[in-house]
């Protein structure tokens, strides 16, 4: 029996049980997936005992970062990121993870995304924006925009990071006119149950030659029909939510999964979805 879960304050409403259940299924191997709703003052004591009942557990907001100080360590990308999302208890050591990373980039490779030497605008500068910037930063993208409601904070927050792709930074009313190739959406804006909400207009994501929207429900946001409808090539990020799931059951079952499960879960929930 393989133990695992998801770590966070409030998780009423996460897929995740839904997808490592599937995952199980396809494995053929025996799982449990718990949802683990911690209070914060409680963090550290819980993940001090957690190695005795999990073999691993998934981190969601708001404890990608607040659970770096309780890890023996943390991987390489996880500290470029500056977020954990996946911890594995393995040899008495709590080790730190970041498998948004690997999701990110499974999600652009399957649709035929490329992002070397390209100019991409990247809405948000919170914890999903950061694996995003990593990732661009090592596949060369040539540059990219950072649309944040305050520029200067989000320039306060990313130039930490270290970045040698060049960042510019502005807010919604300056992006508006902005051209480049690829538009990435990092904000919740457009998730249900607000899904008639857009975080740019039309016009906007027509200056882009493809759209990427890190939200999953719904299966197409107001953003991603403005795409589709412009002709512009259109991702939602549910493949990335699977494939971060597959990516942390390879650290913990120390075994590689093989891509068609992605796809083939993504697909069962999409269609359930729609």
């Amino acid at each position: 029996m393989v133990r695992l879960g998801l770590l966070g304050e409030k998780l009423g409403h996460s897929l995740s049980p839904k997808i490592h259940n599937l995952i199980f299924r396809e494995l053929n191997i025996e799982g449990d997936y718990s949802l683990l709703e911690v209070e914060r003052e409680k963090l550290p004591f819980f993940l001090s005992q957690a190695k005795d009942d999990l073999d691993g557990m998934n981190v969601t907001i708001p404890y990608k970062t607040a659970v770096i100080p309780c890890l023996s360590s943390i991987t390489k990308e996880a500290a470029a990121i500056g977020a954990v999302n996946t911890i594995s208890f393995q040899d008495g050591e709590v080790k730190g993870y970041n498998t948004d990373y690997y999701g990110f980039g499974f999600l652009l490779s399957y649709n035929g995304i490329e992002v070397k030497n390209k100019t991409i605008a990247v809405l948000g500068a919170g914890g999903a924006a950061r694996a995003v910037l990593q990732y661009l930063n090592d596949n060369a993208a040539r540059e990219i925009f950072v649309v944040s409601r305050n520029p200067q904070q989000a320039a306060a927050d990313l130039l930490e990071m270290q970045l040698t792709v060049p960042l510019q930074f502005c807010d919604y009313e300056e992006f508006a006119g902005q051209r480049g190739d690829v538009l990435i959406n990092c904000t919740p804006v457009g998730m249900f149950p607000n899904v008639k909400a857009s975080p740019v207009s039309r016009e906007a994501v027509a200056n882009f030659a493809a759209v990427v929207d890190l939200i999953y429900n719904p299966v197409e946001t107001v953003v991603l029909r403005y795409a589709r409808e412009e002709g512009k090539l259109a991702a939602n990020g549910l493949l990335m939510l699977v494939a971060q799931a597959v990516a942390a059951e390879e650290i913990w079952l120390q075994r590689k999964i093989e891509d068609k499960i992605i796809v083939k879960i993504a697909e069962a929930i999409s269609g359930e979805q729609q």
